[in-house]
């Protein structure tokens, strides 16, 4: 017998009983990694005292940090830039101060050449069209604009970034003591290899002359590999991909300070406990494989976090609140002290709400990666005493903070201006699109996003009788569970184990869905009256993905079904012949065009 719980807006986390790791014996930070891994997505968490601190999310191949031959298009004098195809949806843009010139190292590169030397160039002297250059993305596409790009490429690594075409020496602002930086200055000048840069970063602190040379052979090899690929590649082609985000997570975040990492997967676990074997062979012991029964997120509080992250009203313990606003020129974040009342003075009460503000904006800027420009609205105080307090607050704060940051001073109206620097989309942008119905005044979950919400209810119901899942959800979202050529609900019903059938339900909102259990014979006996060669009338539409060029078709009992071709009958009905069918879709020709398409 089918069974099901209604229709669900959002998945609803068990409560299970969590095993944090053991709390420092020193008073020292709890830190730990948590790390869930899907087919279609690797979502990463980073708590602090078992407080959420940072979330990161990938879906698709990012391309910040990849290497790309491209050719230049245009050459714009006025802006002193120009556009270059690289292979990606739209052109990258290279400003005139991210090109070393032809001559390469010496006097006249840019590590040697002073702002107003750099200014001077003109793009036209530097560039022509049709020109080939390799450059490295620095930013990615973000809205409606392409990638930034860069001709200084930087290799990371674990102790040090590796600059070919370049001749500078630097260490990381993050390394405060004096003598230490003196150290590692000096020996950077002594292993730097000829014909590169170096930077020393946070990591390499108290690290061997040894530990930093072998970073440094490991990157040479990598840029030797990327040389040759170059030269092998027509362009505009990818000549380095980045490395994927729990790689880098590896990389870039794992050190003393973390308690633990815990994966869910274990063929990941496998990979990160060889890579840690490579970058830091000290952190493998830290590294544990999930074995419990309850999703990973849900056993240590994560997921019902998230389902925070994306609200525009961020409540304090105090009774006050922020208020969140991204907007595409920068992020307003509004201090309100709703019922926060003080016991002694007017001022002590806004000082105390705008302390517990900072910390709750400093926690913010983390979790939600947001970058560019900030500005964080105080509420307005008179001394400047305290406006000195809570701007020294802030800014020690951000030093915890692993993206570079600068912050202004408080303004007489209370305003903090901070920029953070920005690599791509923040992850609110990342999990959500912009609503079709008010035309990006406000933002919705992501068809994917709420894809995958059912995908980890599904998880979560494993244990219901039954060897087979009927779905019933939005039309866009049932694209995204089916994938391209079906193949994000075949390797799902592959990793379950059980049969997956989905339809879509029209009066459904957008992140409204609904899963019932069940098994194979009784939802083919009431879901799947097809057959091969079958003719059927489906009302046609576009893809409901902008970036996917097909046509697709429903029946009025909500199954999916991929056209062939059929671009001239989209928004009405057509007569279509079944050449393949599957539980939850079906490819077709279109055989015959009808009246136009209820909407």
């Amino acid at each position: 017998m089918a069974s099901n719980q209604g229709r669900t807006r959002r998945p609803a986390p068990r409560r299970t009983t969590r095993k944090p790791a053991t709390q420092s014996q020193n008073g020292a930070r709890n830190v730990e990694i948590i790390v869930n891994v899907s087919n279609r997505e690797t979502r990463i968490a980073l708590l602090e005292d078992r407080q959420l601190m940072e979330y990161r999310v990938e879906r698709e191949e990012r391309v910040v940090g990849s290497i790309f031959k491209g050719i230049v298009q245009n050459v714009l004098p006025g802006m002193d830039a120009a556009f270059v195809d690289i292979g990606l949806e739209r052109n990258a843009f290279l400003y005139v101060a991210d090109i070393i010139p032809d001559e390469g190292i010496g006097d006249n590169s840019p590590a040697s050449l002073k702002r107003s030397e750099l200014r001077r160039r003109k793009i036209k002297d530097l560039l022509k069209p049709g020109q080939q250059v390799m450059v490295q993305v620095t930013k990615g596409p973000r809205g409606t604009k392409g990638a930034r790009v860069s001709t200084r490429v930087a290799l990371p690594g674990r102790y040090v970034v590796l600059l070919p075409e370049a001749n500078n020496v630097g260490v990381s602002r993050k390394i405060e003591e004096r003598s230490e930086r003196e150290r590692l200055r000096r020996l950077g000048d002594v292993i730097v290899p000829q014909g590169f840069g170096l930077i020393l970063r946070t990591e390499c602190e108290g690290r061997t002359e040894a530990e930093l040379k072998a970073d440094i052979a490991f990157l040479q090899s990598l840029w030797g590999d990327v040389m040759k690929t170059a030269k092998r590649l027509r362009a505009p082609a990818c000549v380095h991909k980045d490395q994927t985000l729990l790689f880098r997570t590896v990389r870039d975040m794992m050190g003393d300070d973390i308690t633990q990492m815990v994966i869910d997967d274990p063929d990941e676990y496998e990979k990160v406990h060889l890579m840690a074997g490579m970058v830091a062979p000290s952190m493998r012991d830290k590294i544990l494989l999930y074995d419990q029964d309850d999703p990973i997120f849900d056993n240590y509080g994560i997921e019902k976090e998230l389902e925070r992250l994306l609200q525009h009203k961020v409540p304090l313990k105090s009774g006050g609140s922020l208020v969140v606003d991204e907007m595409e020129a920068l992020t307003a974040i509004d201090v309100n002290t709703g019922k926060q009342v003080g016991t002694t003075s007017l001022n002590e009460t806004i000082l105390k709400a705008n302390f517990e503000a900072a910390e709750e904006a400093l926690r913010q800027l983390r979790l939600r990666d947001m970058g560019g420009i900030i500005v964080v609205d105080f509420i307005d105080m008179e001394s400047a005493d305290d406006k000195k307090k809570i701007l020294n607050f802030f800014t020690d704060g951000l030093t915890k903070d692993r993206a570079r940051t600068r912050v202004g001073r408080v303004s007489s109206l209370g305003l903090v201006e901070i920029t953070r620097k920005r690599t791509g989309e923040s992850v609110t942008q990342e999990i959500t699109e912009i609503c079709p119905m008010c035309e990006g005044v406000g933002r919705i979950s992501s068809k994917e996003t709420v894809s995958l919400w059912i995908e980890r209810d599904m998880w979560r119901k494993m244990g219901d009788a039954g060897n087979a899942f009927l779905v019933e959800c939005h039309p866009s979202v049932v694209e995204a569970l089916i994938g391209l050529d079906g193949e994000n609900v075949e390797e799902l019903e592959h990793e379950l184990r059980k049969g997956i059938f989905i339809r879509a339900n029209f009066d459904m909102e957008y992140e409204e869905y609904e899963i019932t259990s069940g098994t194979i014979e009784e939802f083919d006996r009431v879901q799947m009256g097809f057959r091969r060669a079958q003719v059927l009338e489906c009302n046609v539409r576009r893809s409901a993905f902008d970036n996917v060029n097909r046509i697709v078709g429903w029946t009025d009992n909500g199954y999916f079904v991929e056209l062939i071709d059929g671009a001239e009958f989209v928004g009405h009905r057509a007569k279509v012949c079944l050449q393949d069918i599957r539980r939850s879709y079906a490819v077709a020709d279109v055989i015959l065009p009808g009246v136009a398409a209820p909407r």
